[in-house]
């Protein structure tokens, strides 16, 4: 729950209900056609400069089959387009001035998402990411190219316990190969993503927004000459709705310091 998972909300922000399957909608208990809650708000908090706390504050549309149809985040928006088999397929993302940044086109290998491509004006900016998966359907990996050649690429890995991501390691590349791990401990309460997407979790990635349940601690470590040095600790004290949905989120460093605090909102649709 740090502050790149909400930036993966804000940039690869497509998550949504699929309209044609409920099978794409893991994690919930609720059947097609009942109302659900989904997620309408994330107001997030980062505490980096205790004495300057950042806010950002995210919104989510839906139509009436709980399709994400639009977000609004600091100024910028994106929309959304699906297939009739209720699959994302295009997200444009505009600047605030209103006109068109990029747009992401994603590839479907059956029913696998096999890569989403950041499509710009200028094709020196465009960018891949390829997705790999277990013989379950889980993701474990995702490749970022940012050049046709791949060179340096980006990567994400996965290691899951049950419907949970309980190691992520994430690796970049270039003139020094930078790599950081996180690993986490779950609770039994389903996380604020529930009512999401299948694919669109998958397109938002990260360890809280594929699992199914919330973490309430985070045991941060980086590579240093070959060698995992745990370097931060975070625990999350959550609270929770009527519904079982976490409202609110504060993470606290092992110091008792502030690092981080979410609240989340809902709509019964």
């Amino acid at each position: 729950m740090k502050k790149f998972l909400l930036m993966g909300l804000i940039s690869a922000v497509v998550f949504s209900n699929s309209c044609s399957s409920n099978d794409d909608n893991e994690g919930t208990d609720n059947p097609s056609g009942q109302p659900q809650l989904l997620l309408s708000k994330v107001t997030t908090v980062y505490y980096d400069d205790p004495a300057n706390p950042e806010t950002t504050v995210s919104t989510l549309s839906y139509n009436a089959q709980r399709q994400l149809i639009k977000t609004i985040s600091e100024g910028r928006t994106s929309t959304f387009e699906y297939d009739n088999a209720g699959k994302p397929v295009k997200t444009i993302y505009y600047k605030p001035d209103g006109t068109v940044d990029y747009y992401s086109a994603y590839t479907y290998n059956g029913d696998q998402l096999a890569n989403i491509k950041a499509i710009y004006t200028n094709s020196n900016y465009n960018r891949t990411v390829t997705y790999n998966y277990n013989t379950t359907g889980q993701v474990i990996s995702s490749t970022l190219c940012q050049n046709p050649e791949c060179s340096n690429p980006g990567t994400d890995t996965y290691v899951y316990n049950g419907n949970n991501i309980s190691s992520e390691t994430s690796t970049w590349g270039g003139a020094i190969t930078y790599s950081n791990k996180s690993d986490f401990s779950y609770d039994d309460k389903l996380n604020p993503y529930t009512n999401i997407n299948k694919y669109l979790k998958i397109m938002m990635g990260r360890a809280y927004n594929l699992s199914k349940n919330n973490y309430p601690v985070e045991k941060i470590s980086f590579k240093n000459n070959g060698v995992w040095q745990q370097s931060q600790t975070i625990s999350y004290t959550i609270q929770y709705n009527s519904s079982g949905l976490p409202v609110q989120v504060i993470g606290k460093e092992a110091d008792g310091s502030l690092s981080v605090q979410y609240n989340y909102e809902y709509i019964t649709q």
